[in-house]
């Protein structure tokens, strides 16, 4: 027996675990890529862009990013299988960065819908898209990060992103509007942005699929505007002072940066450097969650704002009014 006959006493051990990985990248590329659609954006021979999809259902709805279709309002979507079917776009939302698209073919594979809300740092996810005009490709890698933050802008409104999963699975140009799948093969995000060089090389961003962005898609495939509440501040999160952290029983609030003039958050009196603690007795500590407070239901509805001025805690009431992203 040779030196080079001794395997090392985990050989057998990695191998195993390298068949693994293997065998379920294999089990989630076969699953998706009939699901997985690759997007010509404009028609009329013209290509005003391209990208991915992802079918939601068997009757013609894909899953995809708003800005890969911003550019044209219809355009033809190809399949794995040779299948190509012209799409218009049935609603956007540029602030989720969310769109869905509609073919005018029947029986599509819909893909399975997961919680990205139940992802762990260093899961396994898999990439399934079309980057640089390559049809079904897949890569695999790693949750980096959860609860990354990521700008989105339609109009003169800009909005952030939440809870934006970050993964080193390798994403390119035309993986976006692709799905991040896990494990068992349910979409958790839809692949939406590529952080280029001197960012951060390496890593690609997704819109996570929970039941937040369920709801949106669900608000599209019906052709509604997602319709959101809008109060006309700015702000970050910052530590309260001792006395109103003690008073509050909080540690921090949201602290105003900006008030948009005219706008409902201005005729309650809001000022900058203003620290808003609650929005009808919930806690408000990060631009976030204000997002996520400011739902449709409260278009046009009062709600109390506690907050804290020169030390003092103050209470006053706003309006919000209906966010115009045009």
């Amino acid at each position: 027996m040779t030196t080079s006959d001794v395997r090392p006493p985990d050989a057998d051990a990695e191998a195993g675990a390298l068949d693994a990985y293997s065998r379920v990248v294999t089990r989630v590329a076969e699953a998706l890529l009939p699901s997985v659609a690759s997007l010509r954006v404009g028609a009329d021979g013209w290509a005003k862009g391209s990208g991915s999809a992802v079918a939601v259902s068997e009757d013609g709805f894909l899953v995809t990013s708003a800005h890969v279709v911003a550019g044209a309002a219809n355009g033809s979507a190809a399949f794995g299988d040779g299948r190509e079917f012209p799409y218009d776009v049935t609603g956007m939302d540029r602030l989720s960065d969310l769109a869905v698209v509609r073919v005018t073919g029947r029986g599509l594979e819909p893909a399975r819908l997961g919680d990205a809300d139940r992802l762990r740092v260093g899961q396994l996810v898999v990439a399934v898209g079309n980057p640089l005009g390559f049809a079904g490709s897949v890569s695999a890698g790693v949750v980096s990060a959860l609860g990354r933050s990521l700008a989105a802008q339609s109009g003169r409104h800009a909005r952030l992103v939440e809870n934006v999963i970050q993964t080193d699975a390798a994403l390119h140009p035309g993986n976006s509007g692709g799905a991040l799948a896990d494990s068992i093969a349910a979409v958790v995000g839809i692949n939406t942005a590529v952080v280029g060089p001197g960012i951060g090389q390496g890593l690609g961003l997704a819109v996570p699929v929970n039941a937040v962005t369920l709801g949106i898609v669900g608000a599209l495939m019906s052709g509604r505007r997602v319709r959101r509440a809008w109060l006309g501040i700015g702000g970050g999160s910052r530590p309260l002072p001792p006395r109103a952290a003690q008073g509050s029983g909080l540690s921090s609030g949201l602290e105003v940066t900006s008030v948009v003039a005219g706008s409902p958050a201005a005729r309650a009196g809001i000022r900058p450097e203003d620290l808003i603690l609650t929005i009808d007795d919930v806690p408000v500590t990060a631009i976030g969650e204000l997002q996520r407070l400011l739902s449709a239901e409260r278009i046009g509805r009062p709600v109390r704002i506690t907050l804290v001025r020169n030390g003092q805690q103050v209470e006053t009431e706003a309006r919000p009014t209906e966010l115009d992203d045009r």
